[in-house]
């Protein structure tokens, strides 16, 4: 099959540079609300230091994991 060639003579990314590129956004945004909702949530619930920091991360971590296997997915249908 023919790879389509853009305007400038530049091919369009492979489909799984494309699923790729959506993990990598969807884990970036994850984190980045993550960060947001996580430290609003330990401070809510009163953690300090120690505590504030792992919160932090988990919540990081679950919410980057998430964001980013549902952004893979989306982007594997659209190739």
């Amino acid at each position: 099959m023919p790879v389509a060639v853009g305007p400038y003579g530049q091919s369009q990314p492979s489909c799984f540079n494309s699923v790729k590129m959506g993990f990598v956004m969807g884990c970036a945004m994850g984190m980045m609300a993550g960060v947001l909702f996580g430290t609003f949530s330990c401070f809510r619930i009163g953690m300090w230091v120690q505590e504030l920091i792992g919160g932090i991360g988990k919540a990081m971590m679950q919410s980057g994991s998430t964001f980013s296997i549902f952004m893979a997915i989306k982007m594997g249908i659209r190739c």
